[in-house]
């Protein structure tokens, strides 16, 4: 008998696990080894391109081979990105670790969340995807705030002894992942797999096909893709570049984990707040996020540390908010057949955005 219960719980600690690490200010740790401002927005801009490029793919591979299987190849990703990191020398092999974690991104973004919808709607549940959304949301804060709160400590051990951690953790992460129910409401599980080995790459076809149709029909789902795709580049970015800006402020190691850990939280406030506002309609829940994290990137070139960790919370609670209403009433739109590759479609967009501003900000960020 499946339990809905048990397998939401098998997500949330999934998601734990592969957000709790010591590398989170993974900016910050880069700087320490000497790396400047510029060749980190290389590094970032690198990340996007290959999330940009495997991104659609990784979402109709789960579609058509199952979502678990995804999440499982995400975080053998992972593993290797993390001992690329550990034998790099050059910005090269940096930038070969990026890559590694940015394909372990595409294949867990889409496929978690489609996996953790089909799971609720299985058992007549969807009405709580929107708090599943928050609650993962928070999680990912959570982990990520811890990770940075560490970043004193990561930068003691060293960045070798930091991403082995993160290998060990990992592959305790698979275990979890491996336990998982594969849900699929389209076909049973056998129609499925004989399905697949006949004609795998007609479904990929007609997988990435229907997609391309639904988006085309269904204008109101673009529009909120782009919408909260914009607000969570521009997010993002800043709070990346807060992490080498703030130590420029004069800022000890150990307060600047504690300034990002902040920054983190408004990304729970925000994740909190957006489930007491349900009446409040889309297009205002957007104005109001934009105008914040757009305030946040005019108090980060105050230059003030406390000003810079407040613009960082905002910006953070914002993004988050618009991020689970969004989810919300997206999910609620795709198909099932489908939900993975159009999941993995909204971060393509993100990823657009973020090639255009990262090397851009590389360098705004980088004037005072």
């Amino acid at each position: 008998m499946f339990k809905i219960k048990k397998q939401i719980s098998k997500l949330y600690t999934a998601s734990i696990l592969g957000n709790l690490s010591l590398t989170g200010a993974w900016v910050a740790i880069l700087a320490a080894r000497g790396y400047s401002l510029v060749e980190i927005g290389i590094a970032e801009t690198v990340f996007h391109i290959f999330s940009l490029t495997f991104e659609i793919p990784s979402g109709v591979f789960a579609d058509v081979f199952g979502r678990k299987q995804m999440l499982v190849v995400s975080s053998i990703m992972r593993v290797i990105g993390s001992i690329c990191m550990i034998s790099s020398k050059s910005l090269t092999m940096v930038c070969a670790a990026i890559a590694c974690f940015a394909v372990s991104y595409n294949f867990s973004s889409g496929s978690g969340d489609a996996l953790a919808y089909d799971s609720l709607k299985l058992v007549g549940e969807e009405a709580r995807y929107e708090r599943y959304a928050s609650n993962q949301l928070i999680l990912y804060r959570l982990c990520n705030g811890i990770s940075t709160l560490c970043a004193g400590f990561a930068l003691f051990v060293g960045y070798k002894i930091a991403y082995a951690s993160d290998v060990l953790v990992t592959c305790i992460q698979i275990g979890v992942l491996l336990s998982l129910r594969e849900i699929r409401l389209d076909h049973t599980g056998t129609e499925r797999k004989q399905e697949v080995l006949q004609s795998v790459w007609k479904k990929l076809r007609v997988c990435f096909v229907e997609s391309l149709r639904f988006l085309k029909e269904a204008k109101r789902a673009v529009f909120l893709m782009t919408c909260n795709s914009f607000v969570g580049a521009v997010d993002i970015v800043l709070l990346f570049f807060l992490q080498a800006k703030l130590s420029q402020t004069g800022m000890a190691d150990s307060a600047l984990g504690i300034a990002l850990f902040i920054m983190e939280m408004g990304g729970i406030l925000g994740a909190k707040l957006i489930l007491r506002c349900k009446r409040l309609r889309y297009r205002w829940v957007f104005a109001i996020t934009s105008v914040l994290v757009l305030c946040g990137v005019l108090i980060e070139h105050t230059g003030v540390a406390v000003l810079m960790t407040l613009g960082g919370f905002v910006a953070a609670c914002s993004d988050d908010a618009l991020q689970v209403r969004t989810d919300a009433i997206l999910q609620e739109m795709f198909p099932s057949e489908q939900r993975a590759t159009l999941i993995s479609m909204e971060s393509f967009t993100f990823s657009v955005i973020m090639i255009v501003l990262s090397p851009l900000a590389g360098i705004v960020f980088s004037v005072w």
